[in-house]
């Protein structure tokens, strides 16, 4: 009975102490597991910053001596060159580019790691090749929260000051004139204008019709109309005639000049080249939601801009996938194979968002189609690669 009792005490306490060592572990297990997140986080996000470091300095020295002489002919102050387009063309170019940045960091440190064996070094422990991408995400995630607060809220703003820089020392141009502007200036009132000159702020056989319960009840027209740039709405009509109907009657008032409030400004129908990128996000769908409801139709460039912010943040997370499913097996060509391939996909995204933009604008794709289309067809793409990853 004593010999049973002391076999039963050595067998608890040798299970116990299978258990704590298992115990032991796994803690030991969690913790490697948890410092290898942190690393292939650091090391994402280190090469990712790195890369737009050297490819944005690449680029600024190329357009430097590009547009150097003009520069020189337009005599740009050097701070304004700095200060005003540099510093503003920098964020721009980089967020502009970000898919291909996140590309070339995931495959450039995969691939390095896939051929230090440093990947087969975590597949063995049991980690999948699913759970090793975790941190991959997080710094996807990381990558396109940055994306869109900076292309959203940031950048516009400097936007601003880029393209004034442009327009007067590099181009020397603006959109002055716009042809043929119909829109809802207040609730069943309509303005048009056949051309709108920028340089005087005067519209040119002007008209304006005024609906109750879809009836005509008064038409205005006028030689010109004026926009005083003194004071809020205010319009300054010539040689202008107005008729007002009243069932059968009618009632026609002439004149040669006259002071009115029309509740509409160039800025509603004047879109200068790359005004989009100018506007935050928000400024964007108020914009759009005003110029809509005035039937007002060229707001496509304007549409695609916004949906673009969100799309090519989205694009940081199915990249990333292409990248790690790409670059994580070790073969013979090593890093060379894969960022050659790597550069190829994201050029060709760059490429075919770019494509199906124009598409947009210029046919009749619908502009929220036209941007996710590309996120869509490489989201097959990942999901096949994905499929086809170590294991």
């Amino acid at each position: 009975m004593k010999w049973s009792e002391k076999m039963k005490q050595k067998y608890q306490s040798q299970t116990l102490k299978e258990k704590s060592q298992g115990l032991w572990k796994k803690l030991k297990m969690d913790k490697f597991i948890r410092k290898m997140d942190l690393y292939i986080i650091k090391k994402f996000l280190g090469t990712y910053f790195f890369a737009i470091a050297l490819i944005i300095t690449i680029a600024v020295v190329f357009d430097v001596n590009e547009q150097i002489d003009k520069f020189v002919t337009n005599k740009a102050p050097v701070e304004a060159i700095i200060f005003d387009y540099y510093m503003n063309f920098i964020p721009y170019f980089s967020n502009l580019f970000s898919p291909l940045f996140v590309f070339i960091a995931v495959i450039f440190f995969t691939s390095k790691m896939a051929e230090n064996s440093e990947i087969i070094a975590m597949m063995s422990t049991g980690m999948s090749f699913r759970r090793m991408l975790r941190p991959y995400m997080i710094s996807a995630a990381i990558i396109a929260a940055l994306t869109y607060g900076l292309g959203a809220y940031v950048i516009p703003k400097g936007n601003v000051t880029r393209l004034d820089f442009e327009s007067k020392y590099k181009r020397k141009k603006k959109v002055e004139y716009v042809r043929n502007v119909q829109l809802e200036v207040d609730s069943g009132v309509i303005a048009y204008m056949e051309r709108y000159e920028n340089y005087n702020k005067t519209a040119y056989r002007f008209s304006l019709d005024k609906f109750e319960d879809k009836k005509l009840v008064s038409h205005l027209t006028a030689r010109s109309a004026t926009y005083d740039t003194t004071s809020v709405h205010k319009w300054t009509l010539k040689n202008y005639m107005i008729r007002e109907m009243d069932g059968m009657r009618e009632n026609i008032i002439k004149g040669d000049r006259l002071d009115t409030i029309i509740k509409m400004e160039p800025q509603d129908f004047l879109i200068t080249k790359g005004m989009q990128q100018t506007m935050t996000s928000t400024e964007l769908d108020e914009y759009i939601a005003k110029q809509k409801r005035r039937g007002f139709a060229n707001i496509k460039e304007f549409q695609i801009e916004y949906h673009q912010r969100i799309a090519m943040s989205f694009a940081a997370f199915i990249l990333t996938i292409i990248g790690v499913s790409l670059s994580s097996r070790k073969v013979k060509g090593g890093m060379g194979l894969y960022l050659g391939i790597g550069l190829a996909l994201s050029f060709s995204y760059i490429l075919f968002q770019t494509i199906s933009a124009t598409f947009a604008v210029n046919g009749n794709t619908p502009p929220v189609l036209a941007v996710w289309i590309p996120n869509i067809l490489y989201t097959f793409i990942a999901i096949y690669l994905y499929r086809k990853a170590p294991r």
